[in-house]
C-alpha cells in the first residue's frame, strides 16, 4: 500500500466564525496604507516624473554593480540599463529639466571614478509623457480584468457576488503593497506597476479553487447550510493554499535576498502580495461572501439565531453517510 506524505494535517478552523476578528484587522491595515497612499503619496520613479537620461560607451568592461556604487557616491539613486553585446549603458536619474546639466555632471564625475574610459553618447531630459501614458493603460487593463473577473465568476458559479467578493480581495492585496511602498517611500515605477497586477492574478486563482470545492461540498451536501460548505471547503484546500504559496514566496524571498538592486523592489512587491493574497483567500474571501449572501444568512438562521460553538467540529464527523 501507497503511503503518501501529509506536510499540514487536516485543519477543522471555524474561519467563518471569526470572519469579524479578520476583517477588523484587515479594516485597519487598509486604512493606514490608503491612509499613506493619499496624504504621504507614492514615491514615483522617473517613468512617471522625468529626468535625465545620459547613455555612455565604455572603451572596456564595466559592471553594473560598480556603475551603481560609483553612482550612488555622488548621491544619486540611479536606474541602470545595459545594452547586450556592448559596454553601453543607460543611466536615469529623476530629477527636473533644470537640473539637466547639473546631474549630466554629477554623473559624468562619478564614471570617472571608475578610472575606465568612457563616451558620452547621448544626455537628455526624458519627461513622464510616455510613463503617464502607460500608467492610464496599466490602469484601463486593471479595472478591465477586475470587471471580467467578476463577470467570469459570477458566470462560472452562478453568484455575482462570489466575483464582486473575489474583486474586493484583491482590491485589498494591491493596496496592501502600494501601501507599504509609500510608507518606506520605495520608488514605484512601471516594473512595479506590473507587480501590482500579477498580485491580482495569482490572489484569484487560489479563490476560485475554493469556489470549485464549495460548489462540488454543495453537490454532495445540498442541506448543509452555507458556513459548513465555507468551513469544510476552506479546511480542505488549506493544505495546498498554504504549500502552493509557501513554493511561490520562497522563490521570491530568494529573488529579493539575491537577485539584487534591479530585481529587489520588485521581489517585495511580490513577496506582499503573495503573502497577503494568501491571508485574504483564506480568511476574507469566504467571510465576505458568508455576510453578503442571503441565503447564506437565512440558512444560518439569520442573525438572531443562537451562536454556535466558537470550536469549529468537521461537518463530515456528524454525518457518516458515504456520497
Amino acid at each position: 500500500m501507497i503511503k503518501y506524505f501529509q506536510l499540514l494535517p487536516k485543519t477543522n478552523i471555524d474561519f467563518i466564525g471569526l470572519r469579524k476578528i479578520f476583517f477588523v484587522l484587515s479594516a485597519v491595515i487598509m486604512a493606514a496604507c490608503l491612509g499613506s497612499v493619499i496624504f504621504k503619496g507614492m514615491n514615483y520613479g522617473i517613468d512617471f516624473t522625468g529626468g535625465t537620461v545620459m547613455q555612455v560607451q565604455f572603451k572596456n568592461t564595466a559592471g553594473i554593480a560598480d556603475i551603481r556604487a560609483a553612482l550612488n557616491a555622488q548621491g544619486l539613486n540611479a536606474d541602470i540599463q545595459s545594452f547586450v553585446g556592448k559596454n553601453a549603458f543607460s543611466v536615469k536619474v529623476k530629477g527636473s529639466q533644470e537640473d539637466v546639466n547639473e546631474t549630466a555632471g554629477k554623473i559624468e564625475t562619478a564614471l570617472k571614478s571608475l578610472n575606465i574610459p568612457f563616451e558620452v553618447e547621448q544626455a537628455d531630459f526624458v519627461g513622464p509623457t510616455v510613463g503617464s501614458h502607460l500608467a492610464k493603460k496599466a490602469l484601463f487593463a486593471f479595472v478591465l480584468a477586475m470587471s471580467a473577473m467578476v463577470i467570469y465568476i459570477g458566470f462560472r458559479f452562478q453568484n455575482i457576488i462570489w466575483g464582486a467578493m473575489a474583486v474586493v480581495a484583491l482590491f485589498h492585496d494591491v493596496l496592501l503593497a502600494a501601501g507599504v511602498f509609500s510608507i518606506l517611500r520605495i520608488e514605484v515605477d512601471l516594473v512595479i506597476v506590473a507587480a501590482f497586477l500579477t498580485i491580482a492574478g495569482f490572489s484569484v486563482n487560489d479563490t476560485i479553487v475554493i469556489f470549485d470545492r464549495v460548489r462540488e461540498n454543495m453537490k454532495l451536501n445540498p442541506k448543509w447550510d452555507l458556513k459548513q460548505l465555507l468551513n469544510l471547503s476552506v479546511n480542505e484546500t488549506l493544505s495546498r493554499t498554504v504549500i502552493t504559496s509557501l513554493t511561490v514566496i520562497a522563490a521570491t524571498a530568494i529573488l529579493f535576498a539575491m537577485g539584487g538592486d534591479v530585481l529587489r523592489n520588485f521581489s517585495l512587491a511580490m513577496l506582499i502580495g503573495l503573502i497577503s493574497g494568501t491571508y485574504s483567500t483564506v480568511t476574507l474571501v469566504p467571510g465576505l461572501v458568508y455576510q453578503w449572501t442571503k441565503d447564506g444568512v437565512s440558512a444560518a438562521g439569520a442573525d438572531d439565531a443562537p451562536a454556535q460553538p466558537s470550536s469549529y467540529e468537521h461537518p463530515k464527523k456528524k454525518n457518516k453517510k458515504r456520497y
